[in-house]
């Protein structure tokens, strides 16, 4: 007999049927046994009587957790014992058949709450187990119907979903890269992409026009308490447009979606507000303001663009200039000299996008012409020889002609933090990891076995404390 899920269940009323789950409770009531099995879908109630008596016993073995199939008839339940609470509250499974699966030890920590009142870490080393939350599992439902909605609204759009490659070079983007040590090259290395940069870029010099992609990006950063070294960003890439259409398609999409997947949230102003960098500053003290009438109405969202950020700023430490954005981003001038020699009064085609006083996404316009690029780069205090051995292959394929080109990428598990009214993105994220980037579940970062090492020709030297 196939499976049906227990929400189907209803269309079967007077039928056999097959169900597979957890059981989620049971409770004995005289010569009838009750089991809530719970599977994706929700929770049925199943019902042993003592008319079948070695069934009833097998029943009375189940606990909490363990894993059965069952089969029987569904049947309507008495007027007054219906739950009108759950979608299965009409009706239940008079048992006929069971098979336990799997039993299960005794879970770590409740499952039927919502799960904030217990330690955190715990919960992340028992990740499997805190899914089966029902809060936590909606939030993964609701990831996937956001980024499902995300590429319906794009491939309408005429956009183009390209995977670009997890195994690139390593570029000074702003952060530090996660390296990958080459067996075959002993002594090279690849980096984990902070984002697909030059691949989006490059797409544009293919001729794509527009390109989106779901991207797994990766930063090693320093602790902090609301950041993953791994994240998913909407990326997206379009020709011959300017700042304002891609603040425009984006602000368009974010309205459908809001319209269609959260009729309950309210977006505050519309169009979006497009605030400069140096009013948000004076004004907010802030690149993000949080422009909410009510901060603590979680159903009202204040989405605005920041633009017209500073080219570059000033890096005390290190004694030079570092691009605010990246590299790539276009400088609102295409003087070399004013870039070379103000660099301080250079605005930039960039733009963030913000959220209820959260950045949610942030992009710009691209530099397409190489002296422009190669100025920059100079100015961030790269030499000509560096600029060709890590930026080659980019300033080499803008020779054989290339449209000028824009983009963004919003964060995916951000603005689900917040569109969910979620503490923090670990909620938000299946397998998520600490603030220091620790997988408590994986036991990862970890060591690897010296013959690994070997074989990549690494060496693991121990510093004096």
């Amino acid at each position: 007999m196939q499976r049906v899920s227990n929400v189907e269940t209803v269309k079967y009323i007077n039928k056999n049927v097959k169900v597979c789950g957890w059981v989620n409770n049971w409770r004995a009531h005289g010569k009838i046994l009750f089991i809530d099995l719970r599977d994706r879908s929700g929770v049925l109630q199943i019902v042993f009587s003592t008319k079948n008596q070695s069934l009833y016993n097998s029943a009375e073995t189940l606990r909490p957790e363990w894993v059965i199939c069952i089969e029987g008839q569904i049947k309507e339940r008495p007027e007054g014992m219906q739950n009108p609470k759950i979608e299965t509250g009409k009706v239940e499974l008079e048992a006929e058949s069971l098979t336990i699966l799997s039993k299960a030890k005794t879970l770590p920590f409740a499952i039927n709450t919502d799960g904030y009142e217990i330690n955190e870490e715990k919960r992340l080393k028992y990740r499997y187990l805190d899914i089966r939350r029902e809060r936590v599992k909606n939030n993964l439902i609701w990831r996937q119907k956001v980024i499902h909605f995300i590429r319906e609204f794009l491939i309408k759009e005429g956009f183009i979903e390209v995977e670009t490659p997890i195994l690139t070079k390593s570029t000074p983007e702003g952060a530090r890269d996660f390296l990958v040590s080459s067996r075959l090259q002993p002594g090279k290395f690849y980096a984990l992409p902070q984002s697909p940069q030059q691949y989006k870029q490059l797409l544009m010099v293919s001729g794509l026009e527009k390109y989106f992609q779901i991207a797994k990006c990766f930063r090693d950063e320093d602790p902090r308490a609301d950041r993953q070294a791994e994240f998913t960003q909407l990326d997206l890439e379009m020709s011959f447009v300017e700042q304002e259409d891609i603040l425009k398609l984006t602000e368009n999409l974010y309205i459908s979606l809001i319209k269609n997947l959260f009729p309950e949230k309210k977006i505050k102003e519309i169009p979006f507000p497009r605030i400069t960098y140096k009013t948000a500053m004076k004004n907010y003290n802030t690149d993000k303001p949080d422009l909410r009438n009510d901060k603590n109405n979680p159903d009202e969202l204040a989405f605005a663009f920041i633009v017209d950020f500073p080219m570059f700023e000033w890096k005390k430490e290190e004694k030079r200039f570092d691009a605010v954005h990246h590299p790539f981003t276009r400088p609102q001038t295409d003087d070399i000299k004013e870039i070379k020699k103000n660099p301080d009064k250079i605005l930039a085609h960039q733009y963030d996008f913000v959220l209820n006083g959260y950045e949610i996404g942030g992009g710009s316009l691209r530099s397409y012409r190489p002296e422009v690029l190669e100025a920059v780069f100079e100015t961030m205090g790269h030499k000509k020889q560096d600029i060709k051995k890590k930026f080659g292959h980019l300033l080499e394929a803008f020779e054989y002609g290339v449209p000028p080109h824009g983009g963004i990428a919003p964060g995916i598990d951000r603005f689900l933090a917040i569109t969910l009214n979620e503490p923090n993105i670990r909620e938000v994220i299946a397998f998520s990891k600490t603030g220091d980037n620790r997988d408590l579940m994986m036991d990862v970062p970890s060591e690897v076995e010296p013959a690994q090492l070997k074989e990549l020709h690494i060496k693991i030297t121990k510093t004096k404390k």
